[in-house]
C-alpha cells in the first residue's frame, strides 16, 4: 500500500509539472503576441515620420533656388563690401545655406521629384515661372544694381535686400513648418526661422549704424 501511494503521488506531481510547462508555454505564446504587434506598430511609426507630402516638396523645391539667390548675393560681398561686419554676415549666410541647397537636392531625388536646376535663381536670368513669385526674391534689377554697386553703397543695398530676402524665407519656413509632414524638412525649417531671424535683426543693426 505505501508503494503504491508513493507511485500515485509520484504520478500526480509529475502530471502537475507537465501541466505547469503547457501552461507556461501557451503563456509564453500569448505575450509574444503583443510584442510583435508592438514591432509592427513601431515600424509603422518609422515610416510615419519617413513619409513626405507635398508642402514638403514644395518647401525643398522653392527654398533651394531662394537659397541659391542668397549666395550669389553673398558671394558679392567679398570684393564689393566696405564693412567687415558685412562681409562676415556674407560669410555666415553661404555656410549655413550652401548645406541645407544639397540637403534638400537629395530629398528631392530620393522622393522621385525634380530638383530646380541650378541658374533657377530668379525670373530674370532664368525665364522661369514662379520664381519671381516666391517671398523675397530679388528681381533682374535688384542683382544687377547690387553687381554693380561697391563701397558704402553696396553694403547699404545688399543689408536692404538681403533682410527682405530673409524676411521671404522666415516666411516660406514658417510654412513648411506648419504644414509639411516631413520630419527632417520641418526641422531645418525651424532653424531656418530661427537663424534668419536673428540675422534680420543684426542687418537692421548694421543699417541703422549706417
Amino acid at each position: 500500500m505505501t508503494i503504491r501511494t508513493l507511485t500515485r503521488r509520484t504520478a500526480l506531481v509529475t502530471a502537475a509539472a507537465l501541466a505547469s510547462l503547457v501552461l507556461a508555454a501557451c503563456g509564453g505564446g500569448d505575450s509574444a503576441a503583443p510584442s510583435g504587434g508592438g514591432h509592427g506598430h513601431g515600424s509603422s511609426a518609422t515610416a510615419g515620420a519617413t513619409a513626405h507630402n507635398a508642402q514638403d516638396v514644395a518647401f525643398a523645391q522653392g527654398m533651394v533656388p531662394h537659397h541659391r539667390q542668397a549666395l550669389e548675393m553673398a558671394r558679392l560681398a567679398a570684393s564689393r563690401a566696405s564693412s567687415a561686419r558685412v562681409k562676415d554676415l556674407a560669410t555666415r549666410i553661404e555656410k549655413a545655406q550652401d548645406p541645407q541647397i544639397r540637403t534638400m537636392t537629395g530629398w528631392l531625388k530620393s522622393w522621385g521629384e525634380q530638383a530646380p536646376a541650378a541658374g533657377m535663381d530668379h525670373s530674370g536670368r532664368t525665364g522661369t515661372s514662379g520664381a519671381s513669385g516666391m517671398a523675397g526674391m530679388m528681381s533682374d534689377g535688384d542683382m544687377a544694381a547690387l553687381e554693380k554697386a561697391t563701397g558704402a553703397e553696396f553694403d547699404t543695398r545688399f543689408l536692404s535686400l538681403m533682410v527682405r530676402h530673409h524676411q521671404g524665407a522666415v516666411e516660406m519656413a514658417g510654412t513648411e513648418r506648419d504644414k509639411g509632414a516631413y520630419g527632417p524638412a520641418r526641422r531645418m525649417a525651424g532653424s531656418v526661422v530661427t537663424a534668419q531671424t536673428a540675422e534680420i535683426r543684426e542687418m537692421k543693426q548694421l543699417l541703422g549704424a549706417g
